[in-house]
C-alpha cells in the first residue's frame, strides 16, 4: 500500500466547497472533497494506531481520577499523606482532570499553526517525567504539582490535537477511524485500574508508578513515530476563541448540549462501586465494575464508528445517549451483583458509543484544515461541565443520603444531550449526507 502525499493548501482551496460551514475562517478556503482524503492505506491507519496509543496512555494517567482515583485516595490517606485532609487529596485528581480539556484552546491553536509535533514531543516528555517524579513525592505540594498540574497539562497537550489530526486523513470512514482510536481509552480504563490495585501491595507504590512510567514511554514513543499531520498549517481568524463559529446554530447547539451531557456523564463511573457497597456488595467485587463498564465501552466505540459512517454521527449519538440516560436513572435501583453487572455492561456500551463520536459532528462542518480551533473550543466548554458535574452529584448524595436523586440528576443532564430531533435542520442537518 502506498503512502499518500501531503496535499498542498492550493489544492485544498481549489476543491469544491461541498456545503462548507463558514465558521469565521478565511473565506477562500474550501472543504476538501472525498477524493482528497486517503480514507485508508498504511499511512492513514498508522496515524490511527498512533492516536490509539495516545488515548491509551492518557487514560493510563487519567484513570486515577475518573475510574479508580479511590485506589490512590485510599493509599494517600493511610500512608504518604495520612495527615492531609481527604478533601485536599481529592483536589489533586480534580485539578488533573480539569486540565485535560481546558488547555484545548491553546493546544488546538498550536496544532492549527503547525506546531503539532513539537507540542506532542514536549507533552509526551512532560507526562513521562511527571509520572516518574510522582514515585519520588513525599509532600502534598509535590503530589499536587506533579500528579495534578504536570500530568493534567501534559494530557491536555496530547488529547485534543490528536483527535483533530484524524480529520486530515479520513472522510467517508472517519467514524470508524475515530472509534478505533478511542478504543485505546477503553483498553487503558479496563486494564490499568486492575493492574494498579494488584501492584501496590506487591511492589509498593513507587515501583508501581515507575512501571506505569515505562509503559507511557513505550506508548508515547510509538505515538510520536506514527502520527503525522497531512495538511499544511493554516492561519484562522479570531485568535484562541473564535466567536464567529457560534454563528452556526448547529455548532452552538452541539456545544451547549455537550456541556449539559458532561454535567452527568461521569456520575455512574465515579459512584457505581460505592452505591452497591452501601447495599452489602463486597468491595473487592465492586471495584471491577468500572473495568467492566470500560471493557463494554470499547465494543460500543467500535460499533458506533461503523454506524456513524453509514447513517451519520448524530443519528448514532442521539439513541445511544438516550439509552445511557435511561440506564443512569435505573442504576441506583440495582442492589445486587447480577443487576449491577448488567447496568455496567449496558451503560459502558451506550456511553462509549456516544462519547467516542463527540468530535465527529465538529469534524463534519467547516474546513478540515482548521478543525483544531473548533475542537479546542468544544473541549474547553465541555471541560466546565465535566469539572462541575461530579461535585454536584456528591452534594446531592450528601443532602439526600442516597443515590436515587443522584441518578435522576445525572440522567436528566444526559437526557438533554445531544439536542432533541425537534430541530433537525438546525442541529444535525449539515452532516446527514451519509446514506
Amino acid at each position: 500500500m502506498s503512502v499518500e502525499p501531503e496535499v498542498s493548501l492550493d489544492t485544498i482551496r481549489q476543491s469544491e466547497k461541498d456545503g462548507a460551514l463558514n465558521s469565521g475562517t478565511n473565506t477562500d478556503k474550501h472543504v476538501p472533497t472525498h477524493e482528497d482524503f486517503p480514507d485508508g492505506g498504511l499511512r492513514a491507519w498508522s496515524v490511527v494506531v498512533g492516536a490509539m496509543c495516545t488515548t491509551f496512555t492518557t487514560e493510563l494517567c487519567l484513570f486515577r481520577y475518573v475510574n479508580s482515583w479511590g485506589v490512590f485516595q485510599a493509599y494517600y490517606q493511610t500512608d504518604i499523606l495520612k495527615d492531609t485532609p481527604p478533601s485536599n487529596i481529592a483536589c489533586i485528581g480534580s485539578i488533573q482532570y480539569s486540565l485535560v480539556f481546558l488547555p484545548a484552546l491553546v493546544s488546538c491553536r498550536l496544532f492549527a499553526l503547525g506546531y503539532f509535533h513539537p507540542l506532542l514531543l514536549v507533552s509526551s516528555a512532560l507526562l513521562v517525567t511527571a509520572t516518574f517524579l510522582v514515585a519520588e513525592c513525599h509532600e502534598y505540594w509535590q503530589f499536587l504539582l506533579c500528579q495534578g498540574f504536570a500530568v493534567g497539562l501534559a494530557c491536555g497537550g496530547l488529547m485534543s490535537p490528536t483527535t483533530a489530526l484524524i480529520a486530515h486523513w479520513f472522510k467517508r470512514r472517519r467514524g470508524l477511524a475515530m472509534g478505533v482510536s478511542a478504543m485505546g481509552s477503553s483498553f487503558g480504563g479496563t486494564l490499568i485500574p486492575i493492574a494498579a490495585r494488584k501492584l501496590i501491595p506487591k511492589v509498593d507504590f513507587p515501583w508501581m508508578m515507575r512501571i506505569i512510567g515505562f509503559i507511557l514511554l513505550v506508548g508515547l514513543g510509538l505515538s510520536n513515530l506514527l502520527v503525522r499531520r497531512r495538511f499544511p498549517p493554516v492561519t484562522t481568524s479570531g485568535g484562541l476563541f473564535n466567536l464567529r463559529a457560534f454563528r452556526s446554530p448547529a455548532y452552538s447547539f452541539f456545544c451547549a448540549s455537550t456541556f449539559t451531557s458532561f454535567l452527568g456523564i461521569y456520575t455512574v463511573h465515579m459512584y457505581i462501586d460505592v452505591s452497591v457497597t452501601a447495599h452489602g456488595v463486597d468491595e473487592n467485587f465492586s471495584f471491577y465494575l468500572v473495568s467492566i463498564a470500560n471493557a463494554s465501552s470499547g465494543l460500543g466505540r467500535y460499533c458506533a464508528g461503523i454506524l456513524a459512517d453509514r447513517i451519520g454521527p448524530m443519528n448514532v449519538m442521539i439513541p445511544f445517549t438516550t439509552g445511557a440516560a435511561i440506564v443512569t436513572f435505573a442504576w441506583p435501583f440495582a442492589v445486587n451483583k447480577g443487576r449491577i453487572i448488567a447496568i455496567a455492561l449496558v451503560y459502558g456500551f451506550a456511553s462509549g458509543s456516544s462519547v467516542s463520536l463527540l468530535a465527529n459532528p465538529v469534524l463534519e462542518v467547516g474546513d478540515a484544515t482548521d478543525v483544531g480551533q473548533r475542537i479546542g473550543m468544544l473541549m474547553s466548554i465541555l471541560a466546565l461541565g465535566g469539572l462541575a458535574g461530579p461535585p454536584v452529584s456528591g452534594v446531592i448524595n450528601t443532602r439526600t443520603g442516597g443515590f436515587e436523586a443522584v441518578g435522576y440528576y445525572a440522567a436528566q443532564m444526559r437526557k438533554f444531550s445531544p439536542p432533541p430531533p425537534a430541530a433537525p435542520n438546525m442541529v444535525y442537518g449539515p452532516w446527514m449526507n451519509y446514506w
